[in-house]
């Protein structure tokens, strides 16, 4: 049976409190939570504007939890210095424009945005760190990644999740499929994350081809609810 991962990007618990300019509620906290409710990974952003998790909490959430820490960043000089001084297990390196409210789309790895990616991808591996690049499910995509030195790719479910009718999310999940399969072929691992909520992961976890779920607007936005640590809980079901 395939082990289903799921990483908590707890980012939203971060925005809550820079909303305010408070120490509450505490991302640590969040992390801690979701490691006791028995989450894979924990996932932050740090965004170059730094609209919701700081460096600090990479820093203390580095340090207290026992579970994988992943850090989803652009490959900037400044977030690769944080990266090499905290060294979080893995970094996920995605796109980032400054005016959008969240990742829209995957890294294009073919255009010319990019120069020196394969000698970034190399410091971050020197220093212990798995690399996975956050892509589009695309096989053009996926065989640049390995090119690169990636060990992972995690794929884009944005579209799917804003799939306006059952059909466009079928051939979405199948572009998905057909993309995690290549990617397993080349030897690299298969994540997914973008969008995804407590209604529309199923589909994703029947493929049995993706190892890691990152989800975190929809648990914060859950947990809003029902608490933390239920509403982690109750997503891990889903991916069982």
């Amino acid at each position: 049976m395939h082990q289903h991962k799921l990483g908590v990007n707890i980012d939203h618990v971060a925005t809550l409190r820079q909303a305010r300019g408070t120490t509450y509620p505490d991302p640590l906290l969040a992390a801690l939570v979701a490691e006791q409710a028995g989450a894979s990974n924990i996932t932050l952003h740090i965004r170059e504007d730094r609209r919701h998790a700081q460096e600090r909490d990479l820093e203390l959430i580095r340090r207290a939890v026992g579970i994988k820490v992943n850090l989803e960043m652009a490959p900037t000089d400044d977030l690769k210095r944080i990266a090499l001084a905290h060294r979080p297990h893995s970094c996920t390196l995605v796109p980032e424009r400054r005016q959008e409210l969240t990742t829209e789309g995957g890294m294009d790895l073919l255009g010319e945005s990019y120069p020196g990616l394969d000698a970034y991808i190399l410091d971050l591996r020197k220093a212990g760190i798995t690399v996975s690049l956050f892509i589009d499910p695309d096989e053009k995509q996926v065989t640049k990644a390995c090119k690169l030195g990636a060990a992972a790719v995690e794929f884009n479910s944005g579209r799917y999740a804003e799939a306006k009718s059952e059909k466009e999310a079928a051939l979405e999940t199948e572009r998905i499929r057909q993309a995690a399969v290549y990617a397993l072929s080349n030897g690299l691992r298969a994540h997914v994350g973008h969008g995804l909520h407590y209604h529309n992961v199923r589909p994703l976890v029947a493929m049995q081809l993706l190892e890691e779920f990152n989800i975190g607007h929809a648990i914060v936005a859950r947990a809003v609810m029902v608490g933390f640590e239920r509403a982690v809980r109750e997503m891990l079901a889903l991916l069982a």
